[in-house]
């Protein structure tokens, strides 16, 4: 069964193939077709955001549809970045620029910096509609280490390990991500559903 994720953003592509890989479930990228959609996030929460997305390319394909929305909340700064975690420095903002603003934002605070990722994912398919969520807790450090991953993952070490995600390798992270355990839930349903 193919599945379209509705994503520009080639890590998370990789990150979500992996976790289907070897399933009954072939998923295709919007790199895959060609087509670079541009949806703007409206939604309050990752939960209306991913389901914007679902819906939009949905609409576009009439093909099953996943889609994401995920961010990192601080405790500190009252959630945010939030829902606006990927231009948390405004539009066309690169990783480092958010990093840096964060740092920068925690420093008048005592350590340590809580926190946690979160990833909300949606499965639609013209009928069913199915979410999950998954969240990964740790601690916003004061400067970037390791070039794996991408956004927060340099400046995040969660719970339970001393290295930020940016120095995990990816067959871990993908094991511990929010992203691993939104999608990892979802994955499981769908099998019960449509296998």
């Amino acid at each position: 069964m193919k599945i379209i994720f509705a994503s520009q953003n080639l890590g998370k592509v990789k990150e979500v193939k992996a976790i289907f890989n070897n399933s009954h479930f072939e998923i295709i990228s919007l790199y895959d077709l060609g087509n670079k959609i541009d949806i703007e996030e409206t939604g309050l929460t990752f939960s209306e955001n991913a389901w914007l997305k679902a819906k939009a390319v949905y609409d576009i394909y009439n093909e099953p549809t996943l889609a994401d929305d995920s961010g990192l909340m601080i405790e500190q700064l009252d959630g945010r970045p939030g829902v606006i975690s990927a231009r948390y420095s405004g539009e066309n903002c690169t990783f480092k620029d958010n990093n840096v603003k964060v740092i920068n934002e925690l420093s008048k605070f005592p350590e340590p910096h809580k926190a946690k990722f979160v990833s909300t994912a949606v499965y639609y398919d013209g009928k069913n509609r199915i979410e999950s969520v998954g969240e990964l807790h740790g601690v916003i450090i004061k400067e970037e280490k390791g070039t794996n991953g991408f956004g927060y993952d340099p400046i995040f070490i969660p719970d339970g390990f001393e290295q930020t995600v940016g120095e995990l390798e990816l067959d871990l992270k993908n094991e511990i991500s929010h992203r691993a355990k939104s999608f990892e839930k979802l994955k499981k349903i769908l099998l019960e559903k449509f296998c």
